[in-house]
């Protein structure tokens, strides 16, 4: 199990971070990625933005930054909502006269069936997991424009670039925030603005926890079983592995990376075991 970062030491103070001078939006910021991702991108040198329709869970992200020394301000927004979303662009920006990267992280998850499926589940769906996404870009690419320079990044899922049962709205969002990456990486690299997209598979959260409480524990135990069986490495990923590759997109060692679908999923879309070795 690799080591949590969440606690590292801030002694490196004086060391040059990856993203010293940066100012970074982080949407999903209360917990589980995005919250391990704002972490990370303070410890490296940038001030944050907390994003989340869960204030509390965002305030806890930034009292664990300023407690370590760090720069960060919380600030509620529901990312399917225009408003919200270009007021939380706008907030950072007068906070800090700039904005160098958003991460559009936030996403909820439960599973349907096309043919029992509502209207107002399939819209909730793509409404927060998709459009979500595209209302982020949206303002802070007014912000990037005017600077000539910025980061998006995007939470997609392995789910996006294979089929799962269970799913379809949730692969479906997936899908179109890996394709709408590469389509803002064309249209503003003139801009000097970069767009990747992260596809985890299984991700230590909380993202289906009232689903989870309501299932049988049987039920829970043979689920986990059929997801540990897709990834070579055993096991689910821990939020700071998947914060590390989102710290790599968004910092310079980056540069000469964009339109690009980074999978971090232990394995998973490795190829299918056939029964040779077995």
């Amino acid at each position: 199990m690799p080591t949590p970062l969440v606690h590292r030491a801030w002694r490196f103070k004086n060391i040059m971070g990856k993203l010293d001078g940066k100012v970074a939006l982080i949407t999903g910021a209360g917990s589980g990625i995005g919250r391990a991702t704002a972490i990370l991108f303070a410890q490296e040198g940038a001030k944050v933005a907390a994003v989340d329709v869960d204030l509390d869970g965002a305030n806890g992200a930034v009292a664990e930054i300023t407690k370590g020394g760090g720069q960060a301000f919380a600030f509620k927004a529901d990312v399917s909502k225009a408003r919200d979303a270009e007021a939380m662009v706008a907030e950072a920006v007068k906070r800090w006269g700039r904005l160098d990267i958003i991460y559009n992280n936030a996403g909820i998850f439960f599973p349907a069936q096309v043919h029992s499926m509502t209207e107002e589940e399939w819209d909730r769906m793509l409404s927060i997991n998709l459009k979500g996404v595209f209302l982020g870009c949206k303002y802070a690419l007014a912000q990037f424009m005017k600077q000539n320079s910025g980061v998006i990044l995007a939470t997609g899922s392995v789910a996006g670039l294979e089929g799962h049962n269970g799913e379809p709205h949730y692969g479906a969002a997936k899908a179109g925030v890996v394709n709408l990456m590469k389509s803002i990486a064309m249209d503003y690299a003139h801009y000097n603005v970069r767009a990747n997209c992260i596809c985890p598979g299984g991700v230590q959260t909380n993202i289906a926890k009232g689903i989870i409480d309501k299932i049988p524990p049987e039920q829970l135990i043979k689920m986990g079983q059929l997801a540990l069986s897709h990834s070579l490495i055993k096991r689910q990923a821990q939020p700071e592995e998947i914060a590390r590759a989102a710290l790599f997109l968004c910092s310079d060692d980056a540069s000469f990376i964009t339109g690009h679908t980074l999978v971090v999923d232990g394995g998973w879309m490795a190829g299918h075991r056939m029964a040779f070795f077995d």
